[in-house]
């Protein structure tokens, strides 16, 4: 099911199937990739896991799990429509028999979009149903254009962020420095060649992907001190004519793969029973 909401300045769509943004359109331009051949993604939402832990296993009240699908299973799942009007929409996913053969957790999780002028306002909510503490990891994986015209290139543009970052990537040579107390990243395709970088605890609350050719840009912001912010791109595609600006909960479930157990794992949300954990970003198109 496809719902669109639209007001003076945005209009936006989003289905029921993994409760995805399809389309986020500002002025008549879409700013969202349209699930290409490079990459059959919009913009996931990613429950109970933001990546996938070693060989997808982990264990959870001293029983083993496998989870097969990477950042969880939500972004595979039917939502229930929960409520929608003119400027706002809200889905559920709700735990099941299915979803307890690789999570074993009772919740609600409930996906919220919301317009407020040329600001798209989200917050994933989980609710814990069950009689013990949950763990999870939750985050967005929102693909935009780039470039956002016709004309310009994907080297034409860059991320700013609104305070200065030291970003350091893993590389199989130990470690390169993406970003050294800046706030700008010049986009290329051999920035991605390996793979996603990302900033736990930022500085800053905000990054802009914009261009100096263009006066179109769209910012996401998140939070700041106690999330992560990731960016992704595929190496060496050109066709991939977009970029990821990824506000997580945490830094991913692998990066705590030294903890099988999930009750162990640092970096997990804890949620004690009746509990409930919000997250929330924004996405500003100008």
């Amino acid at each position: 099911m496809l719902i669109t909401l639209k007001n003076e300045a945005l209009e936006i769509s989003a289905d029921s199937w993994g409760a995805e943004l399809h389309s986020l359109k500002y002025g008549g331009c879409e700013y969202l990739w349209q699930c290409g051949d490079a990459w059959k993604r919009y913009a996931p939402v990613l429950f109970p896991f933001v990546c996938s832990p070693a060989g997808k296993k982990y264990t959870a009240g001293k029983k083993e799990y496998v989870m097969p699908s990477n950042h969880g299973f939500a972004r595979d799942s039917r939502f229930e429509l929960l409520e929608a009007d003119e400027a706002s929409v809200s889905f559920v996913l709700r735990s099941s028999e299915e979803t307890k053969k690789v999570y074993p957790y009772d919740f609600e999780f409930i996906v919220s979009y919301r317009l407020a002028g040329n600001r798209l306002e989200a917050e994933y909510r989980t609710v814990n149903t069950g009689k013990e503490p949950m763990y999870f990891y939750t985050g967005a994986h929102p693909a935009f254009s780039c470039p956002l015209e016709k004309g310009l290139s994907f080297d034409d543009y860059y991320l700013e962020f609104d305070k200065p970052e030291k970003i350091v990537q893993g590389v199989p040579e130990g470690e390169r420095t993406v970003l050294d107390n800046g706030r700008v990243i010049r986009l290329s395709r051999e920035l991605f060649d390996h793979d996603v970088f990302m900033k736990e605890a930022p500085e800053s609350g905000s990054v802009t992907l914009k261009s100096d050719k263009s006066e179109r840009a769209v910012t996401v912001e998140y939070q700041s001190l106690s999330g992560c912010i990731a960016v992704w791109s595929p190496a060496g595609d050109n066709s991939a004519a977009f970029v990821c600006l990824e506000p997580w909960s945490s830094v991913p479930v692998y990066a705590d793969d030294e903890f099988e157990e999930i009750e162990r794992k640092p970096h997990a949300v804890k949620l004690e029973a009746g509990g409930e954990h919000s997250f929330r970003y924004n996405i500003v198109l100008g």
